[in-house]
């Protein structure tokens, strides 16, 4: 899973032209820039924040799912959710890992999510109702998902973009379970097309938000684009997984909600009609309908986790003595 970059960029550059210039000339080559080489302050600050807030997301990210677990329909259905989740802290583990290389401290980036001031994706914000979306969430969220993180596994950091190749496999996995039960179910019973629409339903427009804003509204794609962070836009990759959604969810005989939906024959591309920004920027201000939930689950668990914490350091404490 991950977060959309929405917060804006106040780029305050004040380095040295040449090694500026040296640095975005190994960007242009295709190079990889790795933790011990020269980068702009800004540079460094950006990929910190995107990175912990990509990790902040894979960790709430489990809370959806993971509160399913008990009532998964089957043996099956289970063990395939309980390896989806681990891995999504697996993947939170691998990116707080990738921030630390920047010079970040794990201790740091969970006080910002703690405190409110680190943000995660806007998607986890939401309810999970019914089994169906869970399969919604590995379809569409997961699916979109796979999108950025492709982009991504190419960024020009190069502990970023070797992460990003592993989660990208596991993600895969997540996608094809999700699309597995959507299909499975679409074909089932009255009540089981009825709670796939549903599902879709619900999820369709917070999954398209999950891109963040129009590239007009996005300013922080220039200078993203610039340092090789990201190579396309939040636009380019909303169409995509538009043009790859909507005829494969039709075929399952599922009926968007969207009215303007239309193919454009000139394009070639899947025209929607307009996101409710509204609601996007209000869920990531802290007033979706499970902001409140979700972090004070991750205060409890924090909270929680401090004996382990208090363990680890005073065996870390004894192993230098010894």
């Amino acid at each position: 899973m991950y977060g959309a970059d929405v917060e804006q960029i106040a780029i305050q550059l004040n380095e040295d032209p040449q090694k500026l210039a040296d640095f975005e000339a190994r960007i242009a080559r295709g190079e990889k820039i790795e933790p011990g080489d020269w980068m702009p302050a800004e540079y460094r600050r950006q990929l910190i924040r995107m990175i912990s807030q990509h990790a902040h997301s894979e960790v709430v990210g489990m809370l959806p799912e993971g509160a399913w677990i008990t009532k998964a329909p089957s043996l099956r259905r289970k063990l395939i959710l309980l390896a989806k989740v681990q891995d999504e802290a697996g993947h939170g583990q691998y990116l707080y890992h990738a921030a630390e290389t920047l010079g970040a401290t794990r201790e740091e980036m969970l006080d910002a999510l703690l405190d409110g001031k680190a943000k995660y994706s806007s998607i986890f914000n939401y309810h999970t109702t019914t089994w169906a979306d869970n399969g919604a969430i590995g379809w569409l969220v997961d699916g979109a998902a796979i999108l950025n993180q492709t982009m991504l596994a190419r960024c020009s950091y190069g502990p970023y973009s070797r992460a990003m190749v592993r989660i990208c496999m596991e993600e895969n996995f997540h996608r094809k379970q999700g699309q597995e039960m959507i299909i499975l179910y679409s074909q089932g019973t009255p009540a089981q097309r009825a709670m796939v629409q549903d599902a879709i339903t619900r999820w369709w427009w917070p999954t398209l938000m999950m891109f963040g804003p129009h590239d007009a509204d996005s300013p922080n794609s220039g200078v993203l684009i610039r340092w090789g962070i990201k190579t396309r836009t939040n636009d380019e990759l909303r169409q995509e997984f538009i043009n790859q959604l909507v005829p494969d969810l039709q075929a399952c005989g599922i009926v968007l909600p969207d009215p303007d939906l239309h193919y454009d024959e000139a394009s070639k591309n899947w025209r929607t009609g307009p996101i409710d920004w509204d609601e996007f920027w209000a869920v990531l201000k802290g007033n979706g309908p499970a902001n409140a939930e979700r972090m004070a689950a991750r205060r409890q668990a924090h909270a929680d986790g401090q004996w382990v914490r208090e363990a680890a350091a005073a065996y870390a404490a004894k192993s230098q003595i010894q």
